[in-house]
Parts: C-alpha cells; structure tokens; sequence
C-alpha cells in the first residue's frame, strides 16, 4: 500500500510505499516521524493487498473513494477543448467544433475507466493506493466533508490571536 499525504509538522509532501511493512511514515523533508496505529492495517495470508481501517495519519476512521488523478489537470483537459471548440465555433467550422467536444468527452470517459481508485481521508487529505476493501467506505459524501472543514475552520480560529 502507498500513501501520500502532507508532513503534520512542515505540511511538505511525503510518499512512501509499503506503508503496511513499516512501522511508521517519516518526512523526507524535516525528518518527522508518524507512527502507524496498531490495527489501522489489517494483512490477511490469502489477499495479496492489505485493508485499510482507518487514516493513518490523523484519527479520522472516514475515508472516501475517489479516481487517483489530479483534479487541476482533469478541469484542464476541460478548459482546453472548450477553447479549441469555441476557436472552431468562431471560423464557423460545425464538424471541428463537434469533433473538438466529443473527442474531450471520450477523453474523459476512457480516463474514468483506466485511472484505478484510490481512498482519501476527509480530515487531512492522505491518499491510499494499493488497498483493498474500497467498496465499504463509499463515495465523497458532502456532508462528511463540511462537517471536518467547519471543525478546521473552527480550529483555525481559535489558535488565531486577538
């Protein structure tokens, strides 16, 4: 199992892989060290692939499903066909406008079906790749996201100073 996430101490990017053999997630940056919590990981004999429980990162026992791709460069692929069809649009070139947004939609629909999942912690944003038993945490669910970003912004506030 591989793990991105940010550094709890200097928020820089840490990647590690075989997350489930080590003993704890070390910044390569600062040098902070993250220990794993006991049964976060669960490695049975006859599934190749550990399961997840919880983050480890942070306490948070909610996690979601979501595609292993960055969202900029997908609202990017977006924005691109649109301006090439609109440039299309301008010279009145019906087919090359059409062409333009169709080839944009197949695009997409074949990222959606080659990019493999992964899961993603609502409270601190680590993603996990390489785990199985996806399917019992479910899809990004709104109000579980509101829920840690009002309790982040309610943090956030009271460390402020008066």
């Amino acid at each position: 199992m591989n793990i991105v996430c940010a550094c709890p101490a200097c928020q820089m990017g840490i990647y590690q892989t075989s997350v489930e053999e080590a003993s704890s997630i070390i910044c390569t940056a600062c040098g902070q060290s993250v220990a794993v919590p006991q049964g976060a990981i669960q490695v049975s004999e006859k599934n190749a692939q550990p399961r997840l429980n919880r983050c480890l990162v942070c306490p948070s026992t909610e996690l979601f499903v979501r595609k292993n791709f960055p969202q900029r460069l997908g609202i990017a692929i977006v924005v691109v066909g649109l301006a090439m069809s609109c440039v299309a649009w301008g010279y009145r070139d019906l087919f090359w406008t059409f062409g333009i947004l169709f080839s944009t939609a197949l695009l997409d629909v074949i990222l959606f079906f080659v990019v493999p999942d992964c899961l993603t912690c609502y409270r601190c944003g680590a993603r996990y790749t390489g785990t199985d038993g996806m399917s019992e945490f479910g899809n990004f669910n709104l109000e579980t996201h509101e829920k840690y970003r009002q309790q982040a912004a309610r943090e956030r506030q009271s460390n402020r100073p008066f």
